[in-house]
């Protein structure tokens, strides 16, 4: 009776579904076409739509019909076979992982496909397309690989994204490393890093169609057994669904839609996170919509429209000479930033995502030799900065340049090195001294000026100061670069604020501002001048290279102002660090405190990023390693993870200008390299 009396009423409601994704897919299909006719019609060349419609039907003027063919119909075919190839790997990837901010961004695929097409580039070998998407598939699967492993799959959201947003990181580093050491080879690579659909006719389209319909076919033999999983593993495995393989295969297959799309376009961000974002709004009110035989279909329709729609606005709002030469993959950044930046601050997600200190106690014997030991290695590490370079000296030449005695050659070469140690000094132990008040006030070990966007909101005002005004001068590029960090710092901890900085929304809202920021950078130098793709680099990486002691005058004012305020309140860090309620019982004004030490933080961050750039990971290494070393009283904190971050960053800055002299490195690539393993460490060892 049961049956019978459910049964009728099962079949209006899967009825229901079905006209309901039926009606849901015409609309995303009528949406992409309307994109599409807008797309072809657009471009620098007078060919409008009464032109277009006489080219499609072969009664065009032969120069219209080549700009028609040649051009925009397969930049508007590209565009489609793109976002619909990264809309599908998304929704896979979050499917197969439970997790709904995987994506191939998330998950380090496209950085892994940077960092291979790099290597790849750097041989000379010179690869057909097919060649390419195998080696960006092979780079973008270790990379995807590396970040499951260390985080688990079906693990909590903020290791998820905390590892593959490191590794990205790292990985970024590296291949940003091989652009600079070998321009030649990697020529036009940074270009293409930030994704463009333009094409040169269909080539690239007809080799790479196939290869999404393989993925596409994949992921729809597998869903069943993917949607099982969504039960649990036991479930899955009591039903026969093999829940290993089904999980390997999926993430091959997602990344293999991914390798497609970079191959053909380069790295477009963040299509693979809003896409089936998209499709969850959607099934709300449409149930079928969670079944991922019916996602996948919808989330690649929903890329489309994003990557065709971002073109469509880009060609709208910008003149049409300048739109050709901004990337697609910059927009869509921006928007999936602003996206991710959404989802952190409504995330409830508070599990676990790093490993909490415990309270250790070090004996002050232990603490003084730990300190003389940093002070030997900072003043040997000082002496070969200024010693070794493209031009290697002695003491007695430095001792002369002190005292005005130093012949012509002497005194170049040290009035250009010198200053650039004393910025990797200052600006490691500005950095260092950052991450350790803000890891303090918001009681996160992970919490650090770059994972939090705070240097990338600096690097952002100095560059928009630098490409606007080139003779601005330090004091002012000093101004720009925290103005940029106080307003990227107010959004982040704002929202963060909201469920208390405790909670792991801080990094998540802090990595999508910092994503957002360097996709604002990549548009900025795009817009000004589009062949200068060194000035970005020179920012993102993090580079001593020109300075000048008027240039490092600003952080060695705030870093002392710094240093000063920090260890005569160095009691009331102790008690912030430790809960909501001790400092409150003592009488201290959290909140006010709170805010004392942020801006601190923020002062310090913005001059490091105006006198040395960019420079990753510091502000995370030296108070976690000052606190393994001294235990967790600032007073001893302190001294040591200013030592650390000094030391740190000027030996990255020495060995990125001596090991392959004449070349150069920026010490926030070498810095990245260090600091990546450490954070993927921490990481590890939280999930233990």
């Amino acid at each position: 009776m049961a049956v019978t009396a459910t049964t009728p009423s099962a079949r209006p409601e899967t009825a229901a579904s079905r006209t309901g994704a039926a009606a849901v897919t015409t609309a995303f299909v009528l949406l992409v076409a309307a994109l599409a006719v807008v797309d072809i019609t657009q471009g620098t060349a007078a060919v409008g739509p009464a032109e277009v419609l006489k080219a499609l039907t072969g009664r065009a003027d032969p120069a219209d019909a080549s700009v028609v063919v040649a051009s925009r119909l397969p930049r508007m075919t590209a565009g489609l076979l793109v976002g619909a190839a990264l809309g599908m790997a998304g929704a896979a990837l979050q499917a197969v992982s439970r997790n709904v901010l995987a994506s191939p961004d998330t998950l380090a695929v496209n950085a892994g496909s940077y960092a291979a097409l790099g290597v790849a580039a750097v041989t000379g070998v010179s690869l057909p397309l097919l060649a390419s998407s195998g080696v960006a598939f092979a780079g973008g699967l270790a990379a995807a690989a590396v970040v499951l492993g260390l985080s688990g799959l079906g693990a909590g959201t903020v290791r998820l994204v905390l590892a593959g947003t490191a590794l990205a990181l790292g990985l970024t580093a590296v291949t940003e490393g091989l652009l600079l050491l070998f321009p030649e080879q990697t020529e036009g690579l940074y270009q293409w890093n930030q994704g463009s659909i333009a094409q040169n006719g269909f080539d690239g389209v007809v080799q790479m169609l196939p290869v999404v319909v393989v993925g596409l076919a994949g992921l729809l033999l597998v869903a069943r057994r993917v949607d099982a999983l969504a039960l649990g593993e036991d479930t899955a495995r009591g039903i026969g669904v093999p829940v290993r393989s089904t999980r390997i295969t999926t993430v091959v297959l997602a990344t293999l839609l991914s390798a497609a799309a970079v191959t053909l376009a380069g790295p477009i961000g963040f299509v693979g996170l809003c896409a089936p974002a998209i499709v969850r709004l959607l099934a709300r009110r449409l149930r079928g919509a969670l079944r991922l035989r019916t996602a996948v279909p919808l989330a690649g329709l929903a890329g489309a429209t994003l990557v065709l729609g971002a073109d469509v606005l880009l060609r709208t709002f910008v003149s049409a000479e300048r739109s050709v030469a901004v990337p697609t993959g910059v927009v869509t950044s921006i928007v999936g930033a602003v996206f991710l930046v959404a989802m952190a601050a409504r995330l409830r997600d508070t599990a676990g995502a790093a490993a909490v200190d415990t309270l250790r106690i070090r004996s002050r014997a232990v603490f003084l030799v730990t300190l003389g030991v940093l002070v030997t290695v900072l003043v040997g590490v000082t002496i070969a900065a200024v010693l070794v370079g493209d031009s290697k000296l002695l003491l007695g030449d430095v001792v002369n340049w002190a005292q005005g005695r130093a012949g012509r050659t002497v005194s170049f070469v040290l009035d250009t090195r010198v200053p650039r140690v004393l910025a990797a000094l200052l600006a490691g132990a500005a950095l260092a001294l950052a991450g350790t008040l803000v890891q303090a006030v918001t009681r996160n070990p992970l919490a650090e000026p770059a994972v939090l966007g705070v240097s990338g909101g600096g690097a952002l005002g100095a560059v928009i100061l630098v490409t606007t005004v080139p003779v601005a001068g330090s004091w002012s590029v000093a101004g720009a670069a925290f103005t940029g960090s106080a307003v990227t710092a107010a959004v982040v901890f704002g929202l963060a604020a909201r469920g208390g900085f405790r909670q792991n929304r801080l990094v998540l809202v802090g990595v999508g501002v910092a994503a957002g920021t360097t996709a604002l950078i990549s548009l900025l130098i795009v817009l000004t001048d589009p062949f200068n793709a060194t000035k970005a680099l020179t920012w993102l990486s993090g580079s001593t290279y020109g300075r000048t002691l008027p240039d490092v005058l600003p952080l060695a004012a705030v870093l002392a102002a710094g240093v000063v305020l920090t260890a005569v309140r160095h009691r009331e860090l102790d008690l912030v660090s430790l809960d909501e309620d001790t400092p409150r019982l003592l009488g201290l004004r959290l909140a006010r405190g709170r805010l004392g030490f942020l801006v601190l933080s923020v002062l310090l961050t913005a001059t490091a990023v105006a006198a040395a750039g960019t420079i990753g990971f510091v502000g995370l290494v030296a108070p976690h390693a000052a606190r393994a070393l001294v235990g967790r009283r600032h007073t001893r904190v302190l001294p040591v993870a200013l030592l650390l971050g000094a030391v740190l960053v000027c030996t990255a800055d020495l060995l990125g200008r001596t090991v392959i002299a004449p070349a150069q490195l920026g010490a926030g690539l070498m810095t990245a390299v260090i600091g990546t393993p450490y954070f993927l460490h921490v990481l590890v060892r939280a999930r233990r």
